[in-house]
């Protein structure tokens, strides 16, 4: 099967790292030929260790973007497609108006945010993130509504890797310390509140317990962080918290970790290093990854929203009695990395995916009247949502109070709700 892989700017983030793998497994492993495009940016430096080549995508600020659309529509002519796997909502979008409607060609969507994106269409068929959200689709009438969580490549993230030895000196760490790190978008939108929490947890338990804090992302946040940070050094007289930027590979950091405080892709691959997950989320939540939470979060994603009371005690109760007991992050940890390899090594989900590619590229692509009034509706209703809240300056990434992008305005880098 030729299958072309339609994703979002190359910039690193978890749902990059979602398409390129999992298109590099379906041709290692599944004996797919794969046209991937996208917009080029700093991970296509990954897609080329993966052996992949780039069909690069315009770049645009609003969706769906005409220039898209017809450059898309050009790579389907002359690659001739079985089928078109589009990532997240912009791209599945732009691809059902571009190509599936016009040109009959079938179309797959993978949806990784956090709730459901109500402009796509229903009738097409679309996997989601985790198990309550896609049993949410099912009820509220997507025809193929299916399972694709966030897969990892259970080999390249494992523990041994050879420069474990030297990741902590190399991050800055001290020997002696426990190492609590976030792999992170710095983001204004989910990402950055916990972190600010997490640096005042560090603030008062670093004066009786000696901890850093290694955060590993670049974004719009990163000023207010990196003072906040810098105030909390100051107060404790050391460097508890450090930022590294981005890291093209985060691996290190991962080994490096003593525990690891994430959500989505991020929690899952300090999983899979085999160290003790904090799943953060927004308004204050925090909750372990064991035994005792695995059905809340297969339920809810790797995420969570908190009361916003007092929540930010509770996190720092739990840094500091993981931070106290090696054993209890052992323990932990192994857990976790038995639970990734069973349900998110890349092989087994790169065969779901390969099956969900077979069904839906035998699919004939077909006009729905409902799901095309219905994406239109949806689409003209949010953006002049997202013109009235620029105008007031009140929104200007454009992000809905429900979690979802609510605007057809995409900036250079968006910061939605990504499972991922």
């Amino acid at each position: 099967m030729k299958l072309l892989v339609f994703a979002h700017r190359l910039e690193l983030g978890g749902t990059q790292t979602n398409a390129i793998e999992l298109a590099a497994a379906l041709r290692d492993r599944h004996g797919f030929e794969i046209v991937f495009h996208a917009t080029p940016g700093p991970m296509d430096t990954v897609l080329k260790e993966k052996g992949l080549s780039l069909l690069p995508a315009p770049d645009a600020r609003y969706h769906p973007s005409y220039s898209r659309m017809r450059t898309l529509r050009e790579i389907i002519r002359d690659e001739k497609p079985d089928l078109i796997h589009a990532w997240d909502w912009w791209q599945g979008l732009e691809a059902y108006l571009g190509a599936y409607l016009p040109l009959k060609v079938p179309l797959l969507i993978s949806d990784m945010m956090m709730t459901l994106t109500r402009v796509l269409p229903k009738g097409v068929p679309t996997t989601f993130g985790f198990r309550g959200l896609q049993e949410e689709a099912s009820r509220k009438g997507w025809e193929k509504a299916l399972l694709l969580p966030p897969p990892v490549d259970v080999e390249f993230n494992a523990p041994g890797l050879p420069f474990e030895e030297t990741a902590r000196a190399q991050l800055g760490l001290e020997p002696h310390h426990v190492a609590l790190v976030t792999v992170s978008r710095l983001s204004h939108v989910m990402k950055s509140e916990n972190i600010f929490q997490t640096i005042e947890a560090i603030r008062r338990i670093g004066r009786d317990v000696p901890i850093q804090f290694l955060i590993v992302g670049d974004g719009a946040a990163r000023p207010e962080i990196e003072r906040q940070a810098q105030a909390a050094n100051t107060a404790l007289g050391r460097k508890a918290i450090l930022l590294t930027g981005a890291l093209a590979d985060p691996r290190p950091a991962y080994a490096a970790a003593d525990i690891v405080l994430g959500m989505g892709g991020s929690a899952l691959r300090g999983m899979a290093f085999g160290k003790p997950v904090i799943v953060a989320g927004e308004k204050g939540f925090a909750r372990p990854f064991c035994p005792q939470s695995v059905v809340t979060f297969e339920t809810t994603g790797f995420y969570g929203i908190g009361r916003g009371d007092g929540e930010t005690y509770h996190l720092e109760n739990m840094i500091r009695g993981l931070a106290r007991d090696s054993l209890l992050r052992g323990a932990i940890g192994a857990f976790g990395q038995d639970y990734v390899t069973k349900n998110h090594a890349l092989e087994k989900l790169s065969g779901d995916l390969a099956d969900y590619c077979e069904e839906a590229a035998t699919a004939p692509p077909g006009l729905r009247v409902a799901d095309v009034t219905r994406s239109s509706f949806y689409y003209l209703r949010d953006r002049r949502f997202k013109t009235a809240s620029r105008d007031r300056n009140d929104d200007p990434a454009g992000h809905g109070v429900s979690g979802e992008t609510r605007s057809t305005a995409a900036p250079s880098a968006p910061e939605t709700k990504e499972f991922s």
